[in-house]
C-alpha cells in the first residue's frame, strides 16, 4: 500500500512513519498525519505511512477504527522520520513486546526520532531516551521521571528536541511538533500555510509552557482565590495590585498573599505579571499595534517594563519574540542541538 496523501514511494519523498497500535489516542496519530499530508499540498513531499505492530487495522481510545496503509517489509530501508503516539494505558503499552520490537527497529533505522504525550514512554522502553531531555503530557511527567530515571524529564515544555530525538507534550502538541518539523524542512512560509489552512496558530514555540497562567483559577479551590483571579484575566490593563485586590474582597493583603501562595505558589503580583506576560504575547501577533501599545493594552504601563518582564520569562525582548512568533522555534536559542535536515 501506498503513503497516506504523501510522494509516491521510491521517490525522493521524506518518508514519515507514524506507529499506530490498540487503544493509541487518536488524535496523537491523526494530528501529525493532517500536518504532513497537508503540507504535500504546498509542495512538501512527505511519504507518510501508518503502520501497526501486526499489520491490521487498530482501535483507538475513542473506539473509532484505523487502518494502517503498510506493512512493515513495506517501509523504505532509511526513515526519515518516525513518529510514535502514545496510549493512556502506557503500561500496557511497554509491556506489548510486538509494539515495542517495531518502535526499537524502526528507531534504529529513522533519521529523526519522536513521540506524541505518552509516546515518551515507549522511547524511553526502548532506551532512546536515556541521557536525554524529554517531555510528554504534565499529568504523565512524574511517572516517566519515576520509570525511566535516565531520562531527563522536563514537564512544562510544548515540545522538547534533543539531538536527533523529539518528543512532545499532551495531544495537541503533536500538531505544534508536526509544523515544527515542517518548517524545519520546509521552511517557515510553507509551515505558516499549513498552520492557516488548518486553523491553528504557528507560533506555540516548542519551549513555551504546556499551562496558561489563566488556567491557574480554575484549579484553584479557594473562592476569594478565584474571584481575584478572574478580576485580574478578565483585563489585565487595569492597574491592579495586592491592596487594591484585598480590599475588594474584603481580607487584608497579607492574608491574600498567603491564600494565593497555598493556591497557586505565586504571589498576587507574580500572578498578575504573568497574566500581562500572556496577554503581550498574543497582542504581539498583530502587525498594527506597536510594542508601546502592546505594553499599555496588556498593562504593563511602558515598553521598558514590559521589556523587562520578556527578559525574565523568555530571555528575549518583545521586540525578538515578536520576530520569532510566525515561526514555531523557541524564542531564545536554544543549547541543544536541532533536528537534523
Amino acid at each position: 500500500m501506498g503513503g497516506v496523501a504523501g510522494a509516491a514511494p521510491g521517490t525522493d519523498g521524506r518518508s514519515m512513519v507514524i506507529v499506530a497500535f490498540d487503544q493509541v489516542q487518536l488524535l496523537d496519530v491523526s494530528g501529525p498525519l493532517e500536518v504532513f499530508t497537508t503540507a504535500n499540498r504546498y509542495g512538501a513531499s512527505y511519504d507518510v505511512r501508518v503502520v501497526s505492530p501486526t499489520g491490521l487495522d487498530v482501535h483507538t481510545s475513542s473506539g473509532l477504527r484505523i487502518g494502517t496503509t503498510s506493512r512493515l517489509a513495506q517501509l523504505p530501508q532509511h526513515v526519515h522520520t518516525l513518529l510514535v503516539p502514545g496510549r493512556r494505558d502506557w503500561q500496557r503499552a511497554t509491556a506489548d513486546r510486538e509494539l515495542m520490537s517495531l518502535v526499537s527497529g524502526l528507531a534504529g533505522r529513522a533519521r529523526r526520532v519522536t513521540s506524541v504525550c505518552a509516546g515518551a514512554f515507549l522511547l524511553a522502553e526502548a532506551g532512546i531516551l536515556d541521557g536525554r531531555r524529554a517531555t510528554t503530557h504534565w499529568e504523565l511527567a512524574p511517572q516517566l521521571a519515576t520509570a525511566y530515571p535516565r531520562v531527563r524529564v522536563e514537564p512544562d515544555p510544548v515540545f522538547v528536541r534533543d539531538g536527533r530525538v523529539a518528543t512532545s507534550a499532551g495531544v495537541t502538541a503533536g500538531i505544534d511538533l508536526a509544523l515544527a518539523l515542517v518548517e524545519e524542512d520546509h521552511g517557515a512560509d510553507l509551515a505558516r500555510e499549513v498552520a492557516r489552512q488548518l486553523v491553528v496558530f504557528m507560533a506555540r514555540p516548542g519551549g513555551q509552557s504546556q499551562f496558561s497562567v489563566r488556567m491557574t483559577a480554575q484549579q484553584s479551590r479557594h473562592p476569594l482565590v478565584r474571584r481575584a483571579m478572574d478580576e485580574i484575566t478578565a483585563d489585565p490593563s487595569l492597574p491592579r495590585g495586592t491592596d487594591a485586590l484585598s480590599a475588594g474582597l474584603g481580607i487584608s493583603a497579607r492574608h491574600l498573599a498567603r491564600l494565593f501562595r497555598q493556591e497557586t505558589g505565586m504571589t498576587p503580583g507574580q500572578y498578575i505579571d504573568a497574566v500581562r506576560v500572556e496577554a503581550a504575547q498574543a497582542l504581539l501577533s498583530s502587525d498594527t499595534a506597536s510594542v508601546e501599545e502592546v505594553a499599555q493594552q496588556a498593562g504593563f504601563g511602558s515598553s521598558e517594563t514590559m521589556r523587562r518582564a520578556f527578559q525574565h520569562a523568555f530571555g528575549v525582548s518583545p521586540t525578538v519574540y515578536r520576530a520569532r512568533f510566525r515561526t514555531t522555534a523557541p524564542p531564545s536559542a536554544s543549547p541543544v542541538a536541532s533536528l537534523p535536515r
